[in-house]
């Protein structure tokens, strides 16, 4: 009996310490990914019309190759309705995208590759997978069931011209063996440190070759610059004066050149003047060196490739994201995206730009959070949630703070049927002031902590908050209600024959905005003593005059585009207007209604109307070219809307884009529209082929 339970409990641990190393051997996003996406291929599939799509793939693949080159992209061997996971990882030396891709048909897949990849090129074939490079930085590998891509962009590291002190580490080639990369560049991984050392010849040497590289690259653009040089020298030694300039060209040796024969490459070396020229060839060692630095190059990029998918390969290829990554991810989104801003902006380009004015760390603070988008493509409409969140749950309690203020229907009157959109924001101004604070706090260098520790304390004894609250607590909103059009003067400039410049008053036609901007306050009378001053001052008064209860200034020249501008200070509410009409009550119908209570109901909120603002640029598109995108545009384009409010842990905005179309949903909306405007361009080279 004992050696029967000792039996099960053997068999019990060994199925649960397989179960537990399947589950460890998943693939994993690495934790330091600045981008991860996932494809929702069970939905997506269903709603591409794979019928027209092919048709227009194929067209483009014909113009970049001269010929398709396959023939159906809905039989790749790619599995469509299988998810796919995507993730981008950034470095000083290394930027990296990677896909993942379940397959359901191998040998199709291979054709496709065959049909994709350069001639001559031979696929490798490794333990448990294969791969090819399709370009110098983009490689592909693939099992039976599975497939990765990815694209690798390598630079070696450099000396940081920030920070003469320190050469940093690159952490992504110098990564170990749980990470995607491998140590594969002793150069870029190297950790330099400035110091007092004996003279060495050798890296002298080392330098001087390096300087003759950077020399040798400028030879080619300055042949052409020294072969006239050198031909001028010529000229002077036989004449004794430059040649005389002529507008016909000559084609004899020594006769005048002009300006294009000038900017022209040189003649031939045999001829009169360059009997002793001596111009300088493209070095062929240096061509060699710049070969052999590429070869490295693509060693280096192929060995972290190759690692990456060895990886992959050696795992049960599942793929597998922190739930840092996932927190808002809605299984029934088309498309998922998480993004990393805080380490897409300091680890990129910027980041040695903070080092040098002592930034990083108050940036790092500011971006310091994760965004997510949840994208789904409806049968009317696109719509796209957004969640923002701070890392730090301090932070992000202050900036949701300021999402929660008070709300002002009297603004959302202003709203008509007739506007084409609007932007409303209903924010708590006085709590502005302590997410800024949040933001500094501990956010500058350690050394100087009490600094700036004093500089805060200092900003909240000379700011009253409240006070400036009360000036603008946070209700405002701004309203677009159309475009007319307007004659304005402006000056042109014609030239004589003799390069005279005369000047010319033309007139044309511009589009100028009706608007309204107005915002909430509760100190009116600070907002009547500015526009008081205005009106009074002897320099101001010259644009600014009174009108009743109205300001109105007006700058007395015609080539503006904004004719005058009204204000005025009215129950608690602050306003600035193109026309005194727009403030007084409106009718509404029960679409303006809803726009009302939700301009009046969310922090922030906006509404454009694309078709009624294309209708009002309209004579902006002149050419034909453009009248036919105009009128393709504006039978197609919808309307966008956006609500933003804090919800929970993030805060949380909805955009949605209504589609106006017959299309089958507005995924394949989106295709018809571009494969209309890509058909009209191709007929329109055409015409001008004719």
């Amino acid at each position: 009996m004992k050696s029967l339970l000792l039996k099960t409990q053997t068999i019990a641990f060994l199925l649960f310490g397989f179960t537990i190393a399947l589950a460890q051997n998943s693939m994993k996003v690495p934790s330091d990914a600045v981008f991860y996406m996932e494809i929702n291929g069970k939905q997506l599939n269903k709603k591409i019309n794979w019928g027209k799509f092919n048709p227009f793939l194929q067209q483009i693949d014909k113009k970049e190759k001269g010929k398709p080159s396959w023939n159906d992209y809905s039989k790749t061997g790619i599995k469509y309705d299988a998810t796919q996971k995507h993730y981008a990882r950034i470095s000083d030396s290394v930027k990296s995208y990677t896909a993942h891709f379940v397959l359901d048909n191998k040998d199709k897949f291979l054709e496709f590759i065959n049909s994709t990849k350069k001639k001559g090129l031979e696929i490798s074939k490794k333990t448990n997978y294969s791969y090819i490079d399709l370009d110098e930085d983009l490689f592909v590998a693939w099992n039976d069931q599975h497939a990765m891509i990815t694209l690798i962009n390598y630079h070696k590291k450099e000396k940081d011209i920030w920070d003469d002190a320190v050469y940093t580490i690159d952490s992504t080639a110098n990564a170990v063996a749980d990470s995607v990369y491998v140590e594969v560049d002793t150069a870029a991984t190297a950790i330099y440190e400035e110091e007092a050392k004996p003279f060495d010849y050798k890296e002298e040497i080392k330098y001087l070759k390096d300087e003759i590289k950077y020399l040798k690259s400028d030879i080619k653009s300055y042949n052409a610059d020294i072969a006239k040089y050198q031909k001028d020298i010529k000229y002077l030694e036989k004449h004794h004066k430059y040649p005389e300039e002529k507008k016909q060209k000559e084609t004899t040796t020594d006769s005048a050149y002009s300006e294009e024969t000038v900017e022209a490459m040189p003649p031939p070396a045999s001829q009169d003047d360059y009997l002793e020229t001596d111009v300088y060839p493209l070095d062929s060692e240096y061509q060699k060196e710049m070969d052999s630095l590429n070869a490295e190059k693509f060693k280096i990029v192929k060995s972290i490739a190759e690692n990456n998918f060895d990886q992959y390969f050696k795992s049960n290829m599942e793929v597998e994201a922190t739930g840092e990554m996932l927190n808002f991810r809605d299984a029934n989104s088309d498309v998922f995206v998480y993004a990393d801003y805080g380490n897409i902006i300091n680890e990129g380009m910027y980041k040695n730009l903070y080092r040098q004015y002592d930034f990083a760390k108050i940036l790092g603070k500011l971006y310091n959070s994760n965004t997510a988008y949840n994208l789904y493509f409806d049968k009317d409409k696109v719509r796209l949630v957004n969640h923002y969140q701070h890392k730090d749950p301090q932070t992000q309690k202050s900036i949701s703070a300021v999402y929660k203020g008070k709300k002002n229907r009297k603004l959302a009157a202003l709203i008509s049927d007739k506007s084409i959109g609007y932007y409303a924001m209903n924010v708590n101004g006085f709590k502005y002031f302590d997410m800024m604070y949040t933001l500094l706090q501990d956010a500058g260098d350690q050394e100087y902590q009490k600094e700036m520790q004093l500089v805060m304390e200092t900003m909240k004894i000379v700011l009253d908050e409240e006070a400036i609250a009360k000036i603008a607590p946070g209700n405002g909103i701004f309203v677009l209600n159309e475009l007319k059009s307007k004659k304005v003067e402006y000056t042109d400039y014609d030239y004589d024959d003799d390069y005279n410049e005369k000047e010319i008053k033309k007139t044309k036609d511009v589009m100028v905005p009706d608007f309204t901007f107005a915002f909430a306050t509760e100190n009116e009378g600070y907002w009547k003593r500015i526009f008081d001053v205005l009106t009074t001052n002897k320099d101001f008064a010259k644009k600014f005059t009174k009108k009743g209860d109205f300001y109105a200034f007006k700058d007395g020249k015609n080539n503006g585009y904004l004719d005058q501008l009204f204000f005025t200070v009215k129950d608690g509410i602050v306003y600035l207007t193109t026309s005194t009409d727009n403030l007084s009550s409106k009718s509404q119908s029960s679409a303006s209604e809803k726009w009302m209570k939700d301009s009046a109901k969310y922090p922030l909120s906006g509404r454009l109307d694309i078709q009624k603002l294309l209708v009002g640029l309209e004579k902006e598109f002149k050419s034909n070219s453009e009248r036919k995108t105009f009128d393709l545009l504006k039978k197609n384009v919808g309307d966008m809307y956006f609500k933003t409010e804090a919800s929970g842990e993030s805060i949380q905005t909805e955009m949605n884009y209504n589609i106006n179309s017959s299309s089958e949903n507005s995924l394949m909306y989106f295709f018809d529209l571009f494969d209309e405007i890509f058909k009209n361009k191709e007929a329109e080279k055409k015409d001008h082929a004719l």
